[in-house]
């Protein structure tokens, strides 16, 4: 089990090598599995995300999504398999489906598991240390594959020609967004993040739930002109002012994130548990409504596990 940095992975940023992404949901629910009927839709598996440049794959979070993703692998993949993971934070929901990602058992392919911060191995040690034979019957040590801690290289060097972004969010022990950029085209993945928490006058803000929201300036810089942001929109404003300090927002927060920074497409992520596709439904009716009272050319639409789509 190979644990040194990453070297090959690198290399230097081209501009205009990938001229978009093709992205692919696998799981987009929070806080737990929720299979069944109520659920059908929207998906029950916990987050996973694919995001593609080209032959490049980047894997973003590690829930019970990523069986399914290593499923999918298995059957459309000729020889070695590389992909490049990076995890939002270490809460199950986004790391429980690495003991069932069959690709990590298989020789000769190549899995990076990257830190924001150099040096940083906590992420690595979490996937290993959860494969324990207290909590798992087979131990990390024993996958074939190479599981490699790495660090994120820099803006201007990339991986394979993308260049990755990196936000600290708003989150119990911490969280990162990533942004993923070629020369024309730019994806966020921005799950378990609870910016309410920093907005001015909260809870003017919870009375007044009309008043636009205004972002801190570092989170409309991040997202600024993406072409998608998939982002933490986990809560109705009536649900939020019971669960302040949970770690997640209000959609409608999410709406204003997403027109201060003049994104495209904003899709809703991280479904809540409790919520229904009826639920998850009524949600978007009413976050397209709050982009239309700001004149806002903004599509958005939940995100549903299964669709992939080029971005």
């Amino acid at each position: 089990m190979e644990q040194s940095l990453v070297g090959g992975a690198q290399g230097c940023f081209s501009r205009g090598q990938w001229m978009s992404f093709y992205v692919k949901y696998w799981g987009t629910r929070g806080s737990i599995p929720t299979p069944g009927k109520a659920t059908r839709h929207y998906g029950g598996n916990t987050s996973c995300v694919e995001i593609r440049a080209g032959h490049t794959l980047f894997i973003c979070d590690g829930g019970t999504g990523l069986r399914e993703l290593g499923q999918d692998l298995l059957q459309s993949t000729v020889g070695p398999i590389v992909g490049h993971m990076l995890f939002s934070h270490s809460h199950w929901d986004h790391i429980q489906g690495f003991p069932f990602f069959t690709p990590a058992y298989i020789g000769g392919n190549t899995f990076y598991v990257y830190s924001p911060e150099s040096g940083d191995r906590r992420m690595y040690d979490l996937l290993s240390g959860q494969m324990r034979s207290e909590y798992f019957p087979v131990n990390f040590a024993d996958l074939d594959a190479k599981v490699v801690a790495a660090d994120l290289p820099p803006q201007e060097t990339g991986i394979e020609g993308v260049k990755i972004s990196v936000l600290l969010q708003t989150h119990p022990g911490g969280s990162y967004a990533f942004s993923f950029e070629s020369d024309t085209t730019k994806v966020v993945y921005a799950t378990d993040t609870e910016f309410d928490l920093c907005l001015l006058n909260r809870e003017e803000s919870l009375q007044d739930l009309n008043a636009i929201r205004q972002l801190p300036p570092e989170y409309v810089e991040f997202a600024r002109g993406a072409d998608l942001l998939i982002a933490d929109s986990q809560y109705y404003d009536s649900e939020y002012a019971e669960r302040i300090g949970w770690g997640h927002p209000r959609a409608n927060t999410t709406v204003d994130w997403a027109v201060q920074a003049g994104v495209k497409h904003l899709a809703l992520f991280h479904h809540d548990p409790m919520h229904s596709d009826a639920d998850v439904d009524r949600k978007i009716e009413i976050c397209q409504e709050r982009a239309q009272a700001q004149s806002a050319s903004l599509v958005i639409s939940g995100a549903q596990e299964g669709d992939g789509f080029r971005v």
